[in-house]
């Protein structure tokens, strides 16, 4: 592999683990709660 494909893969990497990273570490600190998710479904549904 080049030089270039090496960097655009780091690139990559970085940037879809750091936004995994990102999100766990902000359910981490906003917990979802329970009572904020909807009980039923609309019932138009």
């Amino acid at each position: 592999m080049t030089a270039t494909a090496i960097v655009m893969m780091i690139i990559a990497l970085l940037t879809v683990w750091g936004g995994l990273g990102l999100a766990l570490a902000n359910l981490s600190r906003n917990p979802e709660v329970e009572d904020d998710l909807p009980g039923e479904p609309a019932p138009e549904l």
